[in-house]
Formats: structure tokens, sequence, C-alpha cells
């Protein structure tokens, strides 16, 4: 079993510590956060190959050749656009998109709003930024919009597994889902989810059931707006004690396209993803997708052949080579260095594990409610009579047999 310990807190540190320098980079990574979608792939190529501030200079003043030359000729396309285009158009497009925000946001009043609100604000320079967010490489996110007394850094950065999967989940789903987010936080880990209905609620219930469980909750919108409805008082008490996590600003609705980008940031904060319930086409598979091509583990929970609500799990195990979770010890195996889970509840042994062939032969000739002599059992099972007296002594010796005068029976009540 895992040591344990507390979540969320670090040795010699507060719950969170106070925001780095107000930098030019500091502040145009949160200018992109606000002016840019998190999936915009020719903002962060831009933030990364220029770094936040000149590329907001770029976005500000630059011309649609100027943005070309910077990024190399050629521009990604990007999911949220109409298909086809040459990169000098999808360069007018970004530029285009980037200056009608600048035009009409306010920075320092949403800065003022996320303070009044008590959100905060952190970005690589930062502490509290996370290491394991490195693996994005160029599509990190701007920056981290938090709010909650917990630390994203301690959170994460001990043990941490994602359990995801659909909105439309079964009883069994929940269940499944709760046991194994009580479980994984009981043993001092922080379970990551979405927030959502279905199985991420059910994870999160999970976690803040166990005594000292941690979880976060990553948003698709605005820390401002809790979202689904539904959920409001389960992410309520998720602020309150340890952290909802956002790459948008508040005032950000949350869409379709958000909730795929967001789905990166689960995969990134999280040593392991663990699908719980997905259909064939559920969102929580491209979870498992990111979470692969950051060389990270993927497990999944199967479920009734004949539930189309299992389908995506039972593709993930038969076509993506996902680790088969049936119990919540076996997440651990999941975690990089961690402990193997070993047998699982259902391999109970007793006493006929520990029995050799011959012993278990002569165990088998013992009539379960007659007795017989040695020399009668040796005959019918072809064994020599001292062998047999061996064999019957082991027995006894293990509770399996009594023997009264010369006859042996099966024991009344087995050790």
């Amino acid at each position: 079993m895992m040591p344990p310990h507390t979540p969320g807190t670090g040795p010699a540190r507060g719950p969170h510590p106070a925001p780095g320098p107000e930098t030019e980079d500091r502040v145009a990574r949160i200018t992109w956060s606000v002016i840019a979608e998190p999936g915009d792939s020719i903002a962060l190529l831009a933030r990364t190959l220029c770094g936040p501030a000149q590329a907001l200079r770029l976005a500000r003043e630059g011309s649609a050749a100027d943005l070309l030359t910077r990024l190399g000729g050629e521009l990604p396309s990007d999911a949220s656009e109409p298909a086809g285009g040459t990169s000098r158009l999808r360069a007018d497009r970004a530029l285009a998109r980037w200056r009608s925000r600048l035009s009409t946001v306010d920075l320092d009043a949403v800065l003022e709003d996320a303070r009044r609100r008590g959100i905060r604000i952190i970005t690589p320079e930062d502490q509290e930024w996370p290491e394991l967010l490195g693996d994005l490489q160029e599509t990190a996110p701007h920056c981290l919009w938090l709010h909650g007394p917990g630390r994203l850094d301690d959170l994460v950065g001990g043990r941490s597994v994602a359990l995801v999967g659909s909105r439309a989940s079964t009883a069994y789903g929940e269940d499944a889902a709760g046991s194994l987010g009580a479980d994984f936080a009981a043993r001092g880990g922080t379970v990551v989810s979405g927030g959502a209905y279905g199985i991420d609620a059910a994870a999160h219930r999970g976690a803040l059931a166990a005594p000292d469980g941690a979880t976060i909750a990553v948003l698709a919108g605005g820390l401002d707006r809790l979202y689904p409805r539904g959920n409001t008082q389960l992410l309520e008490r998720i602020r309150e004690r340890h952290l909802l996590v956002s790459e948008a600003p508040p005032g950000t609705a949350p869409t379709r396209w958000r909730f795929l980008a967001r789905n990166r940031l689960i995969a990134a904060l999280s040593q392991a993803v663990v699908v719980v319930e997905a259909s064939w086409r559920s969102g929580a598979l491209s979870t498992a997708r990111l979470t692969d091509q950051l060389s990270r583990p993927v497990g999944a929970v199967p479920g009734p052949i004949t539930s189309a609500a299992s389908a995506g799990c039972h593709r993930l195990i038969r076509e993506r080579g996902a680790v088969l979770i049936t119990e919540p010890a076996e997440v651990l195996d999941l975690l990089p260095g961690g402990p193997a889970s070993g047998e699982g509840r259902f391999a109970a042994q007793d006493e006929l594990d520990l029995l050799s062939p011959s012993d278990r032969r002569v165990l088998d000739a013992v009539p379960p409610r007659s007795s017989l002599p040695a020399g009668r059992i040796a005959q019918e099972i072809g064994f020599e009579l001292d062998e047999v007296t061996a064999a019957l002594a082991r027995l006894a010796l293990l509770g399996l047999v009594e023997t009264t005068g010369e006859r042996t029976r099966r024991a009344r009540t087995p050790r």
C-alpha cells in the first residue's frame, strides 16, 4: 500500500504561493488566454516560436506576411476553421479573430473580476505550475485559472489518476467510478476528472468521500460559470476543499470544442487515465488517445458484453492495449514505480491450493460422509500404503481429514 500523505500540501509551503512578478511574458500569456481559444494551434505555435510577448506584438501590429515569416511559412490548420485554405488565408483569419477580441477586451477588468471572485492565475513562471504540463510541449496552455485552496503542483505532483467516462452512465459505471475514486484517494492519490455528469461526478464524489481524499475538476469554461449547473453543489465542494482548474478566463462559456481541448489538460495533469465507462464514440476516448500520445498508461474498466455503454472501454482494451482494470488496487499498477496490486480480492487461497497433486488425489478418495481405512484408500487410487499413510498425516495437520482408530473421514469443520 502507498504510504499515506495529505494531498494538496507541501513541506513548509502555504496552500498556494504568491504569483510571480507581472513580467511582460506573464501579462502576454494571460492576454493570449483571453483572446485565443484553447485549441488555437496558430496562437500556440506563435507563442512557442516567438515567445508570448513577441507573439502578442505580432497579433496587435503584424501583417499576415509577418506572421507567416516568423512561423516558418506554414501554418497548421485549426479544427474550428472551415476546411481548406492556404497558410496565408489562415494567417489572415488568425489575425482577424485575435484583433477582434483585443479591441473589445478590458484585461484589467477581467483580472479585477477574477481577483474579486478569488480566482488566481498561474503561468510557467510560477512555482505552482506543474511539471507534468511540460509533456504537452507547444500545446501547453498559455496560463491556468485556479479556484480553491489546493496547490496544483502538490495535488498532481505526487500521485494523480484521471477517472473519466460517459455522461450517460449506468448504475454499474457510477458504482465502479465511485469505488475506484474513493480507494485511490484514500491511498493518498488525487483523482482528476472533468466535473461532468455521470462517471466524472461519481469519481469526484468517491474521492470526496474518502478521509482526506483529494480531487480536482478541470472545466471547459470560465470558473465563474460552474457547468453543468446540475453539478453546482459538487463543484462548489471541490472548490471549497481542493481545486477547480481551467485554461479559459472568467466569462467563457463551455462549448464542444472547448471540452475537446480541455481533455488534453486532464490527460496531462494525470500520471495515468482510467476510462470507467464509455460508449463506442464517447468523448472520454479522446482523453485516452491524448494520454497515449503523452506515453502515459491508459486503463479501462470492462462492462457486460451486452452493454453499449461499455463498448468504448472494450474497444480500448482490444485495439489500443489499455490495461484491464477490475478493482481499485489495480489502478496502482498503472503508476510509474507504483506498487504491484498483487492478487485480486477474488483470488482467495485456501488449504486445497497448497496440496501436492498426490495429496489432493488421496483427499479426493476420502469419502465425505463415511470413513475408510488407509488400506482401502490405497487400493482405490493405486498408491502404496505408506504413501497414503504419510499423505493422510499431512492432510490431518491441515485440518482436512480426521482419523479415528484405523479409519479416516473428511473433517466436519476444516480449519
